[in-house]
This record gives C-alpha cells, sequence and structure tokens, in this order.
C-alpha cells in the first residue's frame, strides 16, 4: 500500500425522502382522509479513526464520497426508510480541515475518534401534516432535505513515543530493524526511507514504545528541499527525538558535529517548539574504528549537559543503554 499522508475528499450527506400526498379511502368510511407518509433522513458522513489503517491511502484513491438517501414515505402514513450512514475509516492522527477555511475540524488521535463531515438532509413530510378543519384533503407534501456537502483535507500525523532523526545514512533504518520487528529499507546510498515507517520496541513486563524512522534531513528541509520537509511533520506527534549522528561519515559528507547542527538548525527553523522537546544523542556506527574519533569530537562539542550515547546497531553494542535512556524520557504509562 502507497503511504499518503495528505488527501483531499468530497463528502455529502445522502438526501431525505420526499413526503407523499396519498388519501385511504375504505368501504365503511367514505370520507376517507390523509395518509401519506414521511421521508426518511439521508445517511450521514463519519470520519472514524482506525488503528488497523497506516496510510489515507486506504481510502482507495477515491475523491468523492456520497451517503445514500433516504426513501420516499408511502401510503398509510408508512414512512420511508432513513439511509445507512456511510463510515470512512482514517488513521489514528488524522486531522480533518475544511479545504477552503482551512479550518481543523477535528484532531482524531485516538482508535475510534469520530467526527460528523457531513450530515443527511432531513425526510419531507406527508400531507397528513397539512390537514386542518377547513383544508380537509391536502395536496400539499413536502420534499426531503439536501444533504450536506463539504471539501475536506485530510492530513496524517504519525502517532509515536520516539522520532528517529538524522542526516539521510545516519543508521536510522538499521537501527529500528534491530530494536524493533520492523524492516524498513536498508541500503548504503541516501533517501533508503521514502516513507515513514514505524516500529514496536517490546520491554519486559508486555510494555513497549514505538519508534518513527522518518526520512533524512538535509540542509534546507523546511523551506522544502530533499525528502525531509513533508515529514518533518509526523515528528510533531513523537514525545522524544531520538537523533542519530554517524561517527565514522564517508568523505564528502558533514562530519558529525557539523552533521548534528544541521539537523539542529532544521528543527528550529520548522518549529521552536519541536526544537525544545526532550533529545536523546546517539553516535552510530561503533563498530568502525574511525568512529572513536568522531564519538570524541561530537561528546566535546555537546558538554556534559548534553551526553552521548555510543552504539552499534550492526553488533548491538550500546542497545540495552540506548532504550534505558529512552524510557527515561517516556511517561510511566509508556515504560
Amino acid at each position: 500500500m502507497l503511504f499518503r499522508d495528505e488527501a483531499v475528499i468530497f463528502v455529502k450527506g445522502g438526501d431525505g425522502g420526499g413526503g407523499t400526498v396519498s388519501f385511504y379511502r375504505e368501504a365503511n368510511n367514505p370520507w376517507g382522509g390523509p395518509d401519506g407518509g414521511d421521508g426518511g433522513k439521508g445517511g450521514d458522513v463519519w470520519l472514524v479513526a482506525s488503528h488497523h489503517l497506516s496510510t489515507l491511502g486506504e481510502l482507495g484513491g477515491k475523491v468523492h464520497f456520497r451517503a445514500g438517501s433516504g426513501e420516499p414515505g408511502r401510503s398509510k402514513k408508512c414512512a420511508g426508510k432513513d439511509a445507512e450512514d456511510l463510515v470512512l475509516e482514517v488513521p489514528v492522527g488524522t486531522q480533518v480541515h475544511e479545504r477552503d477555511s482551512a479550518l481543523l475540524l477535528r484532531d482524531l488521535a485516538a482508535d475510534g475518534d469520530r467526527v460528523l463531515v457531513a450530515a443527511g438532509g432531513k425526510g419531507g413530510l406527508g400531507n397528513p401534516h397539512f390537514a386542518r378543519a377547513t383544508h380537509r384533503t391536502p395536496r400539499e407534501a413536502t420534499p426531503g432535505e439536501r444533504g450536506e456537502t463539504r471539501w475536506l483535507r485530510l492530513e496524517l500525523k504519525l502517532l509515536a513515543d520516539v522520532g528517529l532523526l538524522g542526516l539521510p545514512n545516519a543508521g536510522k533504518s538499521t537501527l529500528l530493524s534491530r530494536l524493533s520487528s520492523a524492516h524498513p529499507k536498508v541500503a548504503d546510498y541516501p533517501f533508503t526511507t521514502l516513507e515513514p515507517v514505524l516500529g514496536v520496541v517490546p520491554l519486559p513486563d508486555y510494555r513497549r514504545f514505538v519508534i518513527a524512522d522518518l526520512p533524512g534531513l538535509i540542509e534546507g528541509a523546511h523551506k522544502g528541499v530533499g525528502l525531509g520537509d513533508r515529514f518533518l511533520k509526523h515528528v510533531e506527534r513523537t514525545r522524544v527525538l531520538l537523533h542519530l549522528v554517524d561517527a565514522a561519515p564517508p568523505e564528502g559528507t558533514p562530519r558529525p558535529v557539523a552533521a548534528y547542527r544541521i539537523v539542529r538548525k532544521e528543527l528550529a527553523a520548522y518549529s521552536a517548539e519541536l526544537a525544545g522537546r526532550p533529545e536523546v544523542v546517539a553516535a552510530t556506527k561503533m563498530d568502525i574504528p574511525e568512529a572513536k574519533r568522531g564519538l570524541q569530537q561530537l561528546r566535546r562539542a555537546l558538554g556534559r549537559d548534553r551526553p552521548v550515547i555510543a552504539v552499534s546497531a550492526v553488533t548491538g553494542a550500546g542497545l540495552a543503554d540506548l532504550v534505558a535512556e529512552l524510557l527515561r524520557h517516556l511517561p510511566a504509562r509508556t515504560a
């Protein structure tokens, strides 16, 4: 399933069924009387958050969604049947905006959260409603109301406890594959992560936390450069930032201290609040001999107030210390 974190859709509530003009005739009641039924209500359109979905692509690429119309009234004062509601499932973390005004209608941040986005029209009235002492044979009935219509913009912001950050090839995908059961693409070229990947890190006593692997950032990402700009919004949902720095970068790529500062600059330019989140810094690829120098440089630059954890996703060294440090920053309910 192709990952999609934005979608524009049109929704329409069902039209109400029309009221009916009808008169009954019986042998023992020659005068008869009005007996037209009311129309049924049109269906509503709801958006409901489901943890079973992970992308807006599961809307099937459709743009127009319409609920059914109510049935018209029938004779003998039988009301038309109400139409069923149309329920559209979207991933947890979906924000629902009006397309034109950008008004936020609802943030579907928890499984089962729902919002009514287009109400169905009421059913029309049958002719009995218009009967009076001086008007005993009304031939009036009202049509059903039209259902609401609305253009919506859906925006998905992933929910995770920890957000993985770093320049391309900082080792984020490899680390995620070691800590969790996720299987992100791993390769030795930039931008192997083209879409966010969630991984669940299991802990003792059935505890766990969720890590989001995001595409690598480059300079100017907050302005739309590279792949990271459209995914920075996913970091907004995370509680802790796990900043990975390649301690043994290839020639021609930023050194560890410069790499750390590039990512921090992009975070601050995108959101001051985001840049102020708790951060855990890890120097990766410590299985490479040259990484020791990069680790020392990074620790000197950051000082004692911001410790750097040395890890190797290849050998597993330092991973237990890294998980312990992340748990120290996470709420008790996660730990």
